[in-house]
């Protein structure tokens, strides 16, 4: 096949165009293709009027001679190849602790290649587990063992689902093609920023667990990785519950919040190191203003989705601040997991149609900032949540005006835009919680994303605190090579709760490549039903 670039629709054009404007730029006639595929769709906002962006394979008779033609190439498609079964035998079970998109990913390889892996979660299948949750956030009756971080699907669950990554890696591939396999949109295979929405992904998931459970795995839900036996460098045993289980290989996929593991880990004396992170608030813009600065003349044409955005700045000391999971036409959501302490998130449907936009502002905070201990930057995060509990008085989150953030003085009224949290809100100064490098690193860059993105100090823009789970503050290292931990060798640490990956995508291909790592060192133990 042929693959043909820049290939351009206006907004009013209909995508059926697509075929002839293909055989326009090879200066064929349309009926000498034979067969046409979206590779990927993307908005020209650079200038007016806007336009889509196509990339296309094609079929054509006697392709060659197209070959000169200018943005077009010869076709590469990509296969994923499974990989093949090593040799060593080990007593036990290969066991996944975690069923986040990494634990999913590695999971559903795994099964598929015959190996019948043991998952372990925390939190409840997904039926339970959106009982839990919108318990809590209509009632405050916090769960902490099934919540928004913990439970089937992961934090993913709870969010816009968003399935970009800056990952090349071509596992990517069959991380969508499998998404779309359980019931998402095939669109999400070419478009340039795809998601899913958290309505949507909560079926997906229960579908991939069935899948697994089909093919021979097994998943306990409800049921916590606690403790491990290692004998001469190696896992023999891992506990869950009350029961000790033979462990052949164990891929920790067990996410960002899991602190009670960094702190069985650390006790043990596995390889850890402290690693940059990230902590700020979330703001809120009305999704109309976020459509018009983006779009301009075209904010309210039917083809065109709530708009986005993506800002960075550096601070005159050198500190970055940057948006994270901006969620369009979304809600800010309570994403609790420990009484007594308050952390926040973003989450948007697959419509992307509620009245707000936010996103969280981060500013990154550095080992240095917080001091040496291993558990340092968990205890940070911590001593955050549990201020953001205190002035939010329980689990109504502390809420203040951009305009009165950066007047340093507490919000006592809000303007016309109205917070999304659930259960409520407490009006305040988040410069009480925010360490002071925080809030002034936060002051500075708005001002400076007023610059990037005219109106960004929006008269009614709100703030609500905080968000400290975007990354791990620490990573159980891993060799380059096996992805085994270098204290014991059939220890795979994985993904974001490792520090080795930042997203549903890349925490996926993590997944992956842990799995592929078991599998190409273990005999297999189960039976191919594919």
């Amino acid at each position: 096949m042929l693959r043909i670039h820049q290939i351009k629709l206006m907004l009013d054009e209909d995508i059926t165009l697509l075929k002839q404007k293909c055989a326009d730029k090879l200066r064929i006639s349309v009926t000498d293709i034979t067969e046409y595929q979206i590779v990927r769709e993307s908005l020209d906002a650079r200038k007016q009027p806007l336009c889509f962006s196509y990339t296309v394979d094609v079929s054509i008779k006697n392709e060659n001679r197209c070959y000169h033609r200018k943005d077009v190439q010869k076709a590469v498609k990509y296969h994923y190849e499974m990989p093949k079964c090593g040799s060593e035998k080990a007593e036990g079970r290969v066991i996944v602790a975690g069923f986040g998109p990494a634990g999913m990913y590695a999971a559903l390889l795994l099964a598929q290649m015959g190996y019948r892996p043991l998952v372990l979660e925390k939190g409840e299948m997904m039926e339970q587990r959106i009982q839990s949750v919108q318990r809590f956030w209509q009632e405050g009756t916090l769960n902490p063992e099934s919540n928004v971080q913990f439970g089937e699907g992961g934090a993913g669950t709870f969010s816009d689902g968003k399935l970009t990554s800056r990952s090349k890696d071509p596992r990517s591939h069959k991380v969508l093609a499998e998404f779309v396999r359980f019931g998402a949109h095939s669109s999400i295979l070419y478009e340039a920023y795809p998601h899913i929405g958290t309505d949507r992904l909560r079926d997906i998931v229960v579908n991939m667990r069935k899948e697994i459970q089909r093919l021979g795995g097994e998943i306990r839900f409800s049921t916590a990785l606690c403790d491990m036996k290692t004998q001469a460098g190696r896992i023999t045993h891992v506990k869950a519950d009350k029961e000790w289980i033979p462990c052949k290989a164990l891929i920790l996929a067990v996410g960002h919040s899991a602190r009670d593991i960094f702190t069985m880990l650390a006790q043990k004396q596995v390889a850890l190191q402290q690693k940059s992170f990230a902590v700020g608030v979330r703001i809120e813009h009305p999704q109309a203003f976020i459509n018009e600065a983006q779009y301009k003349a075209y904010a309210k044409h039917p083809r065109l989705k709530a708009a986005s955005y993506r800002l960075s700045y550096t601070t005159t000391k050198g500190r970055g601040v940057y948006s994270f999971c901006m969620c369009p036409g979304g809600s800010v959501v309570n994403s609790s997991s420990e009484p007594n302490a308050l952390v926040v998130n973003g989450m948007s449907e697959y419509a992307r149609d509620r009245e707000n936009a936010n996103s969280a502002i981060l500013v990154q905070v550095n080992p240095e900032d917080i001091g040496s201990d291993i558990m340092a930057g968990i205890q940070f995060q911590q001593d955050l949540e549990r201020k953001a509990y205190q002035i939010g008085k329980g689990y109504f989150a502390p809420v203040q005006r951009l305009s009165d953030f950066l007047q340093r003085q507490a919000s006592v009224s809000i303007g016309k835009l109205k917070p999304t949290i659930l259960p409520g809100y407490t009006l305040c100064d988040l410069h009480t919680i925010l360490p002071s490098f925080v809030s002034e690193a936060l002051s500075e860059a708005f001002v400076q994303f007023d610059h990037q993105l005219s109106g960004f100090l929006h008269e009614d823009a709100i703030l609500t605190g905080v968000e400290t789970r975007s990354s791990s503050p620490l990573r159980i290292l891993r060799s380059s090579d096996t992805l085994t931990s270098p204290t014991l060798s059939n220890l795979y640490p994985c993904a974001e709760g490792a520090g080795y990956a930042g997203g549903i995508v890349s925490a996926a291909i993590d997944g992956l490549r842990c799995s592929e790592k078991v599998i190409e060192h273990f005999q297999c133990d189960g039976f191919k039903s594919l």
